[in-house]
Parts: C-alpha cells; structure tokens; sequence
C-alpha cells in the first residue's frame, strides 16, 4: 500500500515538472553552486532546501522508469559528484567568509546594509557566545540555520586559528553536507512515500506558520506606527514648551 501511494505521489505535477532538469546535469550543478554561495551569504532559503532537492532530482535521473527522459541516453544528474560538488562549495564559502571577517570584519559590520543585519546587542551576545565555547562554536554555526553567515564572520573576527576553523567546520560540512544529498538520491522512493503520508499535515502547518507570521508582521507594524505617533507628539510638546507662542496682543 505504501508503494502504491508513492508511485502516485511521484505523479504530482511539480515533481512531473521538476523531472526535466533531472536530465540536465549541467543546469543543476551551476543552480547548486550559485544556490549555494547565496545561502553561505545570508540567502533566507535554508541551504538544506536546495541540498534535498538535488538529491531528488538524482533520485529522479536514476529511476527513468518513473521519469521518462526526454530522450533515450540523455544525461543523469550523477549522485556522487552531485554530493562532492555541494561539499566542496559550503566548505569553501564557509572559509571565505570566515576570511573576510578576519580581515574586513570590524569594518564590514559598521557597513548601513550590515549594521540592520548586525544590531549592537546581536553582536554581543553572538561574541559572548563564541568566546564561551570557542572552536566547538565553528560547528554549532554549520548545524544551525540562520546564524552560520553570522557565526562564520564572527570566528574571523575573533582571529580563531584558521587551522583550527578549517578542521572542525570541514568535519561538520563531510558530516551534513553529502548525506542529505544522497539520502534523497539513493532512498527517495521511501522518503517519497512519507512525504505523501504526511503532505497535509506539512502543508496545514505550513499555512498557520505563514498566517502567524504575516499577523507578527501587521503586529509589529501597527505597533511601530503607534510608538512612532507617540514620539511625534512628544516631539511637538517638547518644541511647544521651548517656545511658546509669543501672547496676542489685546484689540483696542
């Protein structure tokens, strides 16, 4: 029964869709490397997004039964270089910016564009922590999203042994990086099946996560609007007792 749901799952229209680029290696390995260097920089598309769906698209190009090419002998997204590709980008962005924030990090940060990323408090606490632990900081960064372009800057800034940086976050890359590629790649018929188990309650969690996070949104909005409008009016009652308006003369 499970097979038959995922035979039908694989039939949906966007995997129909994505199935043409499972035979256009070239076109997936540059989206991946491209994909890839955004995400080290600060892209909001979690690098692992694109990870898993290359993987599937590998898992696609090497089950023509399922999806048809559009040519017999047509090029495959091949799985091992897929997985080696993607390490070797992260580890590479990874130290870049590591680099750069050893050499441009205090300067780059008072940056307008880097400064709204980089808010006083964010730094402190971020620099507090990397202090705390250290090198194990370099593989905390790699394994949470959201914080590694950061985190990554900060181990540059803190003059963190570049040996030492190299080491653990290539661990972690060799750890993370290539398994989640060809886990799709090589058991996307089991993962597959899954996701059709579980794609209506993905999709419903996905829908109040997005409605809870426009309503924060409109929220923070309104009550910034407020807290603006209030300023204003403080502004104006401060002006208006440092100078008052002169007292009109009486009619004769």
């Amino acid at each position: 029964m499970q097979e038959n749901n995922s035979m039908e799952f694989t039939h949906d229209g966007i995997f129909q869709w994505l199935a043409q680029f499972a035979y256009q290696p070239m076109t997936v390995y540059g989206l991946l490397v491209a994909m890839m260097v955004m995400s080290s920089f600060g892209l909001p598309i979690p690098e692992e997004v694109t990870l898993l769906s290359v993987g599937l698209l590998a898992y696609m190009g090497a089950n023509p039964d399922q999806y048809p090419p559009p040519y017999e002998g047509a090029p495959v997204v091949n799985p091992i270089f897929l997985a080696a590709l993607a390490t070797v980008v992260v580890f590479s962005t990874d130290f870049l910016i590591y680099c750069i924030g050893r050499f441009w990090g205090r300067k780059l940060i008072t940056h307008p564009y880097m400064a709204r990323m980089f808010s006083p408090a964010l730094l402190e606490r971020a620099e507090s922590f990397t202090r705390k632990y250290g090198m194990l900081a370099t593989g905390i960064f790699r394994f949470t999203p959201g914080i590694r372009f950061p985190g990554h800057l900060l181990c540059g800034m803190l003059k963190f042994s570049p040996w030492k940086f190299g080491m653990i976050d290539g661990l972690a890359v060799m750890i993370s990086v290539p398994t989640q590629v060809l886990l799709l790649a090589f058991y996307g018929e089991h993962i597959m099946g899954a996701l059709k188990q579980f794609k209506t309650a993905v999709l419903a969690v996905l829908g109040v996560a997005l409605i809870a996070f426009i309503a924060v949104k409109l929220r923070d909005k309104y009550r910034n609007r407020n807290q603006r409008a209030e300023e204003i009016a403080v502004e104006a009652i401060a002006a208006e007792a440092q100078h008052p308006n002169p007292p009109v003369p009486p009619r004769p």
